[in-house]
């Protein structure tokens, strides 16, 4: 099923804007600037959207306003509303288990005790074949410090690592909407900014 919907997971508010819990919100945000996409609120999806076209694909993108841990109640809405199947959504989230620098998609699975994801699957009625783009954001070395790490900014070094890793993943993207998710992986799994 082709892609229509991606979702960028991140907190709401100015406060949160570039920490590393919201580098999925990075990906989409720079999808609509590269694709000429204007923001708009739309209450009914309980975030943010806007329309792009990217070859012959037409894609919605949604920033939910909901905090992560009720992402879930925005992507239902919003596969609900526009009547897709999960297999044509494509959410991008934060990884702490991938280095800044790297990103992988992946098709399928659990919530890998992402909150985001965990919301989502219930609010998809318990479907997690939806695809995913794992934005790597390292790890601070020890669980307890985990939750100050991700609603932290990043340092400049792993900034620039995550920012030039989301304009690979953008041209990868182009294999995944012609159906070819492996060409898609093989593309960036290959890929690694130091």
């Amino acid at each position: 099923m082709t892609i229509r919907l991606i979702v960028g997971l991140c907190n709401p508010g100015t406060q949160y804007d570039q920490t590393r819990h919201n580098a999925g919100s990075w990906f989409v945000e720079s999808l609509a600037k590269h694709h000429n996409g204007q923001w708009k609120s739309d209450s009914k999806l309980f975030g943010r959207t806007s329309k792009i076209v990217i070859g012959s694909h037409e894609l919605l993108l949604l920033l939910p306003d909901t905090f992560m841990n009720r992402s879930g109640k925005s992507v239902a809405a919003a596969v609900n509303f526009y009547k897709l199947q999960s297999t044509q959504v494509l959410v991008v989230h934060d990884e702490l288990d991938l280095s800044p620098g790297i990103a992988r998609f992946k098709d399928g699975g659990g919530h890998g005790g992402h909150n985001g994801l965990r919301d989502i699957i219930p609010a998809l009625g318990n479907k997690s074949d939806f695809l995913r783009l794992r934005i790597g954001i390292g790890h601070p070395g020890h669980a307890k410090a985990v939750s100050n790490y991700v609603l932290s900014k990043p340092d400049q070094g792993d900034k620039t690592a995550i920012e030039q890793i989301i304009h690979e993943a953008e041209q990868a993207l182009t294999y995944v909407l012609a159906d070819d998710l492996a060409k898609a992986m093989n593309q960036l799994h290959s890929i690694a900014v130091k």
